[in-house]
């Protein structure tokens, strides 16, 4: 009896371990990057993450340090990127980027990051 069962509750603990694993769509890359100093403004900004995103319950702000919205536009989100244009000029100065996902998956991710303006 042992010869059949010691197999079969090894496969039991191996189909068991190997379900499917979900996944945070999870910051990859931002143009500005995160955290840089930049010497000219951006026209936009652009964030790249590990998994597609859902459009309509995905969104990004980009705020000056005074919290003023330098957003030109509405956000653009296809498959994996999320994108948005930037008010024309901005002066030098910090500003922080917030973003929140819903991936594919349904699961939800957030974050922020600042960058600077310094010519």
């Amino acid at each position: 009896m042992l010869r059949w069962l010691t197999p079969l509750l090894i496969a039991l603990i191996l189909t068991a371990a190997g379900g499917p694993a979900w996944a945070h769509a999870e910051l990859v890359t931002a143009s500005p990057r995160v955290g840089s100093t930049v010497p000219v403004p951006p026209s936009e900004v652009r964030l790249s993450f590990s998994e597609g995103v859902e459009p309509h319950f995905s969104g990004m702000e980009v705020t000056a340090a005074d919290g003023h919205s330098v957003t030109a536009g509405r956000v653009q989100a296809q498959g994996a990127e999320m994108r948005v244009a930037l008010a024309r000029g901005l002066p030098p100065g910090t500003y922080r980027v917030t973003w929140h996902v819903v991936s594919v998956d349904t699961h939800r991710t957030q974050g922020s990051f600042t960058f600077e303006i310094r010519p």
